[in-house]
This record gives structure tokens, C-alpha cells and sequence, in this order.
């Protein structure tokens, strides 16, 4: 994800990075090649394409932009529902740890242990929703009854929850706890639990194929047909207009396609790394650890 200040107007309408100008480059390029072709034929061998007037493409234009519309708003409601399902984990994750460490009658190392093992669920479901490998920051973090059992298994987010529970658990049976905070603790990591469901929904349900290859092949149609509609009236400014349009469709379903996934490593993603580190850093900090402030992003560097 791109952490940026906010531009200059005129600076906006140069930024590379993020814009997916460089994504449909190619098939701009391409169809500024096909409008030329099609002036120049227009314009020296007439009788080779077929008249048509602008006026399907308008009609055509039209619907095309309401279903791109409501395709970016199907999209944009599942990049949404991510982040405020990070941000739940982020909200249940601090009141654990403030539980655990003003309520819970708990030893020192219990309660380091029991936040630790709350980090290590954060780093798990990252790594669940980007497929990638956390075992050596479980390995650090878990407790050493509960790192195999989580390293071995396939949803090793859920495993660590189960091992969280475990130590709420066994801190009731030594009566570190008071059944009304064992309650209350227990609906937190149910809450915690809820958080990794909602993100393993949004990852393994993608948006209907069909509904996609439908709006995919509308799209580049119209953009390659384009040209045949605007060359008569437009003339040699026909692959500059073609080009101002097609990138405006280009562009959104791009974006739509690039948003449907919000747990991706795409500029437009969500930054699951950073939000890992930050949650993290709280957690460390309210243990009393030191924590260094992370470093300053520059305006063109992408966060992930």
C-alpha cells in the first residue's frame, strides 16, 4: 500500500507509482497504434471501414461506466471490510493485553508470555491471508509446548487462538483469574477468532469469475472499437481522445481487479506488514519494552 503525503494538484497528474498506468500501458499503446492505423486508412483508402457514428459508443459508453462503477463499489466494500477487520484485531489484541496486565493475578512471565503469544496471532494471520512462511517469528514468540503443534498445522492463526484460551485456561485453574475477567477475556479472543473468519471469507471468495471475464471483454470491445466510431468526426485527434478514454476504463477495472484482493502485495493493498509492525509495537509497549520509532517513509516508497 502507498503512504504518501497529500500532492500538488499538478503533481498528481504526473505520479507513476500507484496510478496502474504502467499495468495498461501496453494496451494503450497498442490501441494509440490501432487509432492511427485507422486515420490513416480513413484518410487515404476510405472505402476499407465501415461508416459508423459515435452515437452507439455513447449510449454503449454510458452503461459501461455505470457497471465499472458498480464493480470499483463491490471491490472497495471488500478492501473496506478488510482494514476494519484489522482494525478489530488491533482494538482486541490491546484489551487482552490491558486485562492481562492490570486485572490478571498473573506472574511477570505469564503475562509476557500471554502478549507474546497475542504478536505471534498477528503474525500468523498475515502470513495465512499472503501465504507466506511465519515460523521463525512463531518460533520466537510461542510458548515451546504450543510451537509445534502451531508450526505443523495448516491454520496456524486459529491454533494460536486455541493456545491463547489454553493459558486463560489453566491461569482460572490456578484462580489467577476471576471467572467475570476469564468471561470477559474469553469473548475477546472469540472476537479475535470472528476477525480471522471474516478475513479468511474475503480471501476465499473472490468476485464471480463471469461477472469479471463479462465486464473484461465489454471494456477492451469498446475501447478497440472506439476508434472506428470517433475517426470521422474527430480526425487526427482521434488517438489522443481513444487514449483519454480507454485509459479512464482501463484504469478502473484495473483497480477493481487489484482491490477485489486486499491482503495482496499490489500498491493499492492493504499494508498488512505495516499494521503487523504497528500492532506489534503497541503491544511491546505496553509491556514497558523499548520500541524504536519506525522510520520515516518517503513520499515514493510503497508500504506492504
Amino acid at each position: 500500500m502507498i503512504i504518501r503525503p497529500k500532492l500538488h494538484w499538478l503533481r498528481m497528474l504526473f505520479v507513476w507509482r500507484g496510478s496502474l498506468l504502467a499495468r495498461i500501458l501496453p494496451q494503450l499503446c497498442t490501441l494509440v497504434l490501432l487509432s492511427t492505423l485507422i486515420v490513416l486508412l480513413k484518410r487515404y483508402c476510405p472505402g476499407l471501414l465501415p461508416d459508423l457514428t459515435p452515437i452507439p459508443f455513447t449510449l454503449l459508453g454510458i452503461a459501461l461506466a455505470i457497471f465499472l462503477s458498480f464493480r470499483n463499489s463491490v471491490s472497495y466494500d471488500r478492501f473496506w471490510e478488510a482494514r476494519k477487520l484489522w482494525g478489530g484485531v488491533l482494538n482486541d489484541t490491546r484489551a487482552l493485553t490491558r486485562q492481562q496486565l492490570t486485572v490478571a493475578e498473573a506472574s511477570d512471565e505469564q503475562n509476557r508470555q500471554f502478549v507474546y503469544s497475542l504478536i505471534a496471532f498477528v503474525h500468523a494471520l498475515r502470513a495465512q491471508l499472503r501465504q507466506t512462511d511465519a515460523t521463525p517469528a512463531l518460533q520466537k514468540l510461542l510458548r515451546p509446548e504450543a510451537v509445534e503443534q502451531v508450526i505443523s498445522g495448516r491454520f496456524k492463526a486459529e491454533l494460536v487462538v486455541l493456545d491463547l484460551g489454553r493459558q486463560l485456561h489453566d491461569m482460572r485453574k490456578q484462580e489467577q483469574l476471576c471467572p467475570i475477567l476469564f468471561t470477559r477475556m474469553d469473548q475477546h479472543l472469540s472476537q479475535l477468532s470472528a476477525c480471522l473468519g471474516g478475513c479468511e471469507r474475503i480471501a476465499n471468495t473472490p468476485v464471480p469469475f463471469g461477472y469479471s471475464v463479462i465486464l473484461h471483454r465489454t471494456v477492451y470491445t469498446y475501447s478497440f472499437l472506439l476508434p472506428l466510431g470517433l475517426v470521422t468526426t474527430l480526425g487526427f485527434m482521434t488517438p489522443l481522445i481513444v487514449a483519454f478514454v480507454a485509459y479512464t476504463f482501463l484504469a478502473l477495472e484495473a483497480l477493481a481487479e487489484e482491490l477485489q484482493d486486499p491482503f495482496g502485495t499490489e500498491p493499492n493493498d492493504l499494508a498488512l506488514d505495516a499494521m503487523t509492525l504497528s500492532i506489534e509495537s503497541a503491544l511491546r509497549e505496553m509491556l514497558g519494552e523499548p520500541i524504536e520509532p519506525p522510520p520515516p517513509v518517503p513520499a515514493n516508497c510503497v508500504v506492504t
